[in-house]
This record gives C-alpha cells, structure tokens and sequence, in this order.
C-alpha cells in the first residue's frame, strides 16, 4: 500500500483491502497552529487506484462509512472527541502533543496512544456495505515513542 505524503495537520489515514485509494484525517490547523474549533478535522480521500488526486467523501461515504463527528470536549478547550459514523464504540481524542503537532489518540490494547494508520481486511460480498474481517490498528506511544499495533474483529 502506498504512504501518504504526510502533512502538518496528519492525524492518520486509513486504507483497506479492496483497493490502495486511501482515506485522509487531517486536522484543519489555523494559522496561529491551533486546531480550527469550527471544523477540526478534514476527511478526504487520495484514489490512488486512478490518478493520485485528492478528492472529497461523497454522501453515503460521508454519512455511512468514513465520516466522523468530531464534537469539542467539555472543559477541556482545544481538544475534541470524534467518532467515525461506521464505527462508533472507539472514540478518538483529538488534541495536540507535546510540541504541539495535532494527533489523534485512541485505546489501542487497552492504553491511549497516538493513531497513525489503520487497515481493513474488506470481504467483498456483493452488498452497498462490504464485511470488515478484522481491523489493524497501527500506533506510537507518546511516552516512549515505541510503535504498538492492535488487530481485533469488529
């Protein structure tokens, strides 16, 4: 699969089985480098299947699969919870790090670390919505900057 070329507001990306176009979170940075508290996050697609062009979610990708809500979090200004609408029992924390870059933190093995990409094994089955086999989660612990990776089954 193909990397992403990485961006000042990369959050992660994800790609699946069926193809190599990926999907792109972003944090929307303003210019003073905070998150932009009106739309944190911009979701996009790369196809590299076709030419390597950025290209917006259309709807049903948008409402049904790859979109996100992204809500600010009570009391604790500048960060944000978002969940992706195909699947919302792992909430991510969108914050910025130590140095101030934007990331993405999620439960990955039962501790929050920092989501960098994530995978589907996709089952084609004929169907609008295609069978997730299993997920990979691949991640960087902010303390010890170690890489860790959780695989589960939705």
């Amino acid at each position: 699969m193909p990397t992403p070329p990485s961006s000042a507001g990369r959050l992660f990306y994800v790609q699946r089985s069926s193809n190599t176009n990926t999907i792109i979170y972003d944090a929307n940075l303003l210019t003073n480098k905070t998150i932009d508290a009106k739309n944190p996050v911009n979701v996009y697609w790369i196809r590299y299947g076709e030419r390597g062009q950025r290209e917006s979610l259309n709807y049903l990708q948008r409402t049904l699969a790859y979109g996100i809500d992204c809500q600010p979090i009570v009391n604790e200004p500048g960060n944000y919870d978002m969940k992706l609408v195909s699947y919302k029992k792992r909430h991510l924390k969108v914050t910025t790090n130590a140095s101030g870059a934007p990331v993405a933190l999620i439960s990955i093995n039962g501790k929050m670390h920092q989501l960098l990409k994530v995978y589907a094994l996709i089952e084609e089955t004929g169907q609008l919505i295609p069978k997730v086999k299993y997920i990979e989660l691949f991640g960087r612990d902010l303390k010890t900057g170690l890489e860790v990776y959780e695989r589960f089954k939705p």
